[in-house]
């Protein structure tokens, strides 16, 4: 198997994942999984893909994540393998996958904030006299 190349993204978060025929190792920014994410739901948010598709310890991942947050990192590289797994094998992963919402980029982003509001929404406190 050769490697394949994939890319997830999630609000301003960009995961280019390359995955290769392995033993499950997972390696973030030259760094491994559980040492770059802190918290266990984002280790499961990962691992969800090969979860599902019965897929766990068969490929190793490395992948080079840029922008956003811890949050947004882990569901772009999430996005990535569930990509990669479709390459791998289409008429078996692809509907798996999309039944459970994997395939889908979660196009919600940041509003702008707007000139004279404190926020994109919030305003300053009105005052009529």
């Amino acid at each position: 198997m050769e490697v394949l190349n994939t890319s997830g993204r999630r609000k301003t978060a960009v995961a280019r994942v390359y995955m290769t025929a392995g033993t499950g190792n997972i390696t973030v920014n030259g760094k491994d999984i559980v040492s770059y994410f802190p918290s266990t739901a984002q280790l499961y948010d990962v691992n969800l893909p090969f979860t599902i598709c019965n897929a766990v310890g068969q490929y190793d991942v490395k992948a080079n994540i840029d922008g956003g947050g811890y949050h947004g990192q882990a569901e772009a590289l999430r996005l990535g393998i569930a990509k990669a797994l479709v390459l791998v094998d289409e008429e078996t992963n692809k509907p798996l996958l999309r039944s459970n919402g994997l395939m889908t980029r979660d196009s919600r982003m940041v509003e702008r904030k707007k000139p004279g509001q404190k926020k994109a929404r919030k305003r300053f406190q009105f005052s009529k006299r």
